[in-house]
């Protein structure tokens, strides 16, 4: 069976027992003696499609239930196969068909306004109950700052608000813009924790209503404004630019249009961070199962696509920080939280949904922990003397 061979010849660390659609068995690897971990295959299409395009139809079978895991978790078998995978592609075969299709999609994916408001609703406006399943008390839906790996979600999480409040370096009474504010909670601490004003804006008609009444609730009205609006519509001028978690979703082609807004909204003296998932790997085509089931129009960019741009828009980054294992470790609390609620999730849903993010969430916890993907923190200004000139003011 090609599958068997192709897994055999991946397999170098640990292992596992493949059951095809017709119950032959293979050993791939050296699978443990006792009870190994099984994988079993209920399509006979699989045989060729996990040869063909795994990056895609894992998966699908995972979420459909045509392929099951006996003996063990999907973490377990993720981790063994991304561990034996590590940064390189997964055949020649899915490279080939990758470039293919991230080649047509990056000639006809247009994130203007109208297809980006579209794109964002397809994951953010799927139900808010659905986040409350995972996400930390302040729904901080990107990754974390763990100071130490066993720090809880929500501890991790304040402490991801606090780094980046002393990494803008900010002032009583300044105007802050949050570029896709999410559930509103990071503007709101940093409005609560700095006296400053706070314009958050978003897509997501869900997460607008949502923020709008937490900083009602929060008597933080005269704070922080919240606003449903895309980041090229925003015209006034900020003293300091925020956005985590959002430039995923700018699309490739307007990475340009991005840092030019950016540059023409900045106050001479100001400061923007942005914090993004990228890649340590030269660029290449976006993940296609996540781009078709989870995060439509979503890309994570290699360091090379974001700097240009930047020094195209006349900005000058001031300082670079990697974020490595801290969205791993973030994705573990959300994937335990969220297989915990999974009664929960069924009935929100169904068995298929369930499964289709449990998938999400394990790969990407992965992913982070032995592949290629990291978390960018730029910091980028107008004048080189802007920020201070070493990081102590962050540290103390």
């Amino acid at each position: 069976m090609q599958l068997a061979r192709f897994l055999t010849k991946l397999f170098k660390e640990g292992g596992l027992v493949l059951i095809d659609a017709n119950s032959k068995k293979y050993v791939i690897g050296n699978p443990k003696k006792e009870n190994p971990l099984t994988l079993k295959l209920l399509d006979k299409s699989l045989h060729y499609k996990l040869l063909f395009y795994p990056d895609l139809y894992f998966g699908e079978a995972y979420s459909d239930g045509s392929l099951t895991i006996e003996n063990g978790t999907l973490t377990e078998f993720l981790n063994m196969a991304l561990q034996n995978i590590g940064r390189k592609e997964t055949n020649f075969f899915s490279d080939f068909l990758n470039k293919i299709r991230g080649s047509y999609r990056y000639l006809t994916n247009f994130n203007f306004i109208k297809k980006s408001k579209m794109n964002i609703a397809r994951h953010y406006d799927i139900s808010d109950d659905l986040y409350d399943l995972f996400l930390d008390s302040k729904r901080q839906y990107s990754c974390a700052y763990f100071k130490n790996e066993n720090d809880s979600l929500e501890t991790a999480q304040n402490n991801k608000i606090n780094h980046i409040i002393k990494k803008l370096n900010l002032k009583p009474n300044q105007k802050v813009l949050d570029i896709g504010s999410g559930w509103g909670s990071l503007a709101i601490e940093i409005a609560k924790k700095t006296q400053c004003q706070v314009v958050g804006i978003t897509l997501s008609e869900s997460q607008f209503e949502y923020s709008k009444k937490k900083a009602k609730q929060m008597n933080m009205g005269n704070q922080v404004e919240f606003r449903l609006c895309d980041y090229r519509e925003v015209k006034e001028k900020f003293d300091r630019i925020i956005s985590v978690g959002m430039f995923e979703h700018v699309g490739r082609k307007f990475y340009r249009t991005f840092f030019n807004k950016i540059q023409a909204i900045l106050k001479n003296d100001g400061i923007a961070l942005l914090h993004t998932i990228g890649s340590v790997n030269p660029p290449r085509q976006p993940q296609p199962w996540i781009t078709r089931y989870i995060f439509p129009g979503g890309y994570t960019p290699s360091l090379s696509q974001v700097t240009v741009p930047v020094e195209k828009s006349g900005l000058i980054l001031t300082d670079l920080e990697i974020l490595r294992m801290h969205y791993s470790h973030t994705l573990r609390h959300w994937k335990e939280r969220f297989i915990k609620n999974k009664d929960k999730a069924i009935k929100m849903f169904d068995e298929k949904f369930f499964r289709m993010w449990e998938f999400y969430l394990t790969s990407c916890e992965t992913a982070f922990h032995w592949g290629d993907q990291v978390v960018f923190q730029l910091q980028l200004t107008k004048e080189l003397h802007t920020a201070p000139s070493t990081r102590d003011y962050i540290y103390q």
